[in-house]
């Protein structure tokens, strides 16, 4: 694991090791491989993002987060699933950590019963029992966040999940980890806008390094985005995906919020 200074991504790492070991003596992965999921073919989420029909959009359920606090505690992860799909989203994004966005592997669950369509399981994803994991509950695609792992895990990591038939995106947020962590197993690249120790903000992040991502990989843009301009503007930088959570789930009802979204989108395109 890469040495950082004390910050909330080492506290949650600590916490993610910890989470871990214990869900492996729970739940070993003989039994995770059991689940009706395992044997299923995964949805494409680099296919859906190139899609002329959708607009590119990676919905997102997030209900709390380290930066902002409770955003929307109480989701219907039926519905708000449902709902964003219906409104042309051409992915789903779950995030599963418990402790510090209030998701669960539940709710990832729970989608997939609900969706035909790609699932991103979002997590800090530190051990192949993940991995398995992520499979075992209907997910589609797993994040791997260079920030939290050295060159060699994130592409055993990648390694092992294109085995199972995950897809992977690889989350970057400067020049380097874009040259040292891009390989043959990485499908999606994402540049993640938001600085994950001091949790500022800004989309100037994926317009710079859009050009440095090699021109055969699929690039998200991950954070921050509020405004259908500003995708106007990322799509002519090259980007295919736009992941968006916290701007639909800080209302009452972000499916509504994502259809006018995806509606002003269009209108503008």
């Amino acid at each position: 694991m890469r040495e950082k200074g004390k910050n909330i991504l080492d506290e949650i790492i600590k916490s993610k090791r910890k989470e871990v070991e214990e869900q492996k003596s729970l739940y070993p992965k003989k039994l995770l491989e059991k689940s009706v999921y395992f044997a299923s073919d995964s949805v494409s989420l680099k296919t859906y993002l190139k899609r002329d029909d959708l607009v590119g959009i990676i919905a997102e359920i997030k209900r709390k987060s380290p930066s902002q606090g409770i955003i929307n505690e109480y989701a219907d992860i039926e519905k708000t699933s449902i709902g964003y799909m219906q409104a042309g989203a051409s992915a789903l994004s779950i995030l599963t950590d418990t402790e510090y966005f209030g998701g669960s592997k539940d709710d990832l669950s729970i989608a997939r019963k609900f969706n035909y369509c790609p699932i991103l399981r979002k997590d800090f994803v530190i051990d192949e029992y993940q991995v398995v994991e992520a499979k075992s509950i209907g997910a589609d695609a797993i994040l791997l966040i260079a920030a939290v792992l050295e060159v060699n895990e994130a592409k055993e990591l990648a390694r092992f999940s294109k085995s199972l038939g995950l897809e992977v995106l690889l989350e970057v947020r400067d020049e380097n980890e874009i040259a040292q962590y891009i390989d043959e197993s990485i499908d999606i690249v994402g540049v993640n806008n938001r600085n994950l120790q001091s949790f500022e903000v800004t989309v100037e992040t994926s317009m710079s390094l859009a050009e440095r991502i090699p021109k055969n990989i699929t690039k998200i843009s991950e954070s921050g985005i509020s405004d259908p301009s500003t995708i106007i503007d990322l799509k002519h930088c090259g980007y295919d995906g736009f992941l968006i959570g916290e701007y639909f789930m800080q209302t009452s009802r972000p499916h509504i919020t994502c259809s006018d979204f995806i509606k002003k989108l269009k209108e503008l395109s």
